[in-house]
């Protein structure tokens, strides 16, 4: 498994009976989590010193419970990248719909594999092109461009966008190494196709389940294989890699590796890995599962 163990303004304090115990900077959050189906003593006393909790419904959904929590605050990630150098990152975080505050933080195992690759690349005076899609509020986006990178951010919020573009802001992220687009990311890849744009890596986080502007339904087991397919004919010759983010259960980080390696070795060569993704619990030295990551890299 792939660790997220780097972080210091964040942590899972704890987790039992379905819920999770995070510490957001200084906030302590109460969430939901489908993987915690454990029971262990709650025992710590953040338990009882609660700023916010999300209270899971029967119906579904549920709400926030605020006690002493600002409507938004910022916490930092300082990035790896090449040989001992770091980045800094800040991520503006809020509570909103379904339990969420803005930002995965089991993705930073991901950002700090793929910014050494385009910070070495960059060094040697290649301007390294990367494609995020299904891009939210831009965590790899602002990974990425701190990298070196130039980035083209696509999501089909302008809500989402937004928010990336303040992330990126306070990120220190040069203007120019950004581009933003709100869009229907298979849309705009089937654009860059026609127009003979390529890229040089492909971040994609696609949902288990959406519907397009026009009622298209999007089902992750259904399409994530043609949309891989597609997306490949927008990758460089000297391609330096392709990463897949999946929270759907039913979507195992071999099912990543399979679809990678048939369609991307057999033009480009390079090596597949994929794996479970996760976040250390510092309570009991447990790990909490976050998904899967596949890679492709040259």
């Amino acid at each position: 498994m792939w660790l997220a163990d780097n972080w210091t303004d964040y942590e899972v304090l704890d987790t039992s009976g379905g819920d999770k115990l995070e510490r957001w900077g200084d906030y302590i959050l109460r969430r939901p989590d489908p993987q915690v189906i454990w029971n262990t003593p709650m025992d710590i006393p953040e338990w009882r010193k609660l700023n916010a909790h999300y209270h899971r419904s029967d119906r579904g959904g549920g709400e926030w419970e605020f006690f002493d929590l600002p409507g938004e605050w910022t916490i930092g990630y300082d990035l790896k990248l090449s040989g001992p150098g770091t980045a800094h990152l800040s991520f503006h975080l809020k509570p909103f719909s379904f339990k969420h505050t803005g930002l995965f933080p089991e993705q930073a195992v991901n950002w700090d594999w793929f910014a050494p690759i385009i910070a070495n690349a960059s060094h040697g005076g290649r301007k390294v092109k990367v494609l995020n899609l299904f891009a939210y509020t831009g965590g790899a986006t602002c990974a990425a461009a701190r990298a070196g990178a130039h980035v083209t951010h696509v999501d089909a919020s302008k809500g989402m966008t937004n928010w990336a573009k303040e992330n990126a802001a306070s990120s220190g992220v040069p203007t120019e190494n950004t581009r933003w687009i709100v869009d229907d990311c298979k849309k705009f890849v089937e654009r860059e196709i026609r127009r003979g744009n390529t890229y040089d890596a492909i971040i994609m986080d696609p949902p288990s389940y959406g519907r397009g502007p026009k009622g298209e339904i999007w089902k992750i087991e259904d399409n994530i294989f043609d949309l891989i397919s597609l997306c490949s004919q927008l990758l460089s010759d000297n391609a330096l890699f392709f990463l897949i983010n999946s929270y759907t259960t039913g979507l195992q980080s071999s099912v990543l590796t399979y679809m990678m390696e048939t369609i991307l070795t057999p033009r480009l060569g390079g090596s597949v890995e994929s794996d479970e993704i996760g976040l250390p619990v510092s309570s009991n030295g447990l790990i909490l599962p976050c998904g899967a990551s596949g890679r492709w890299y040259r």
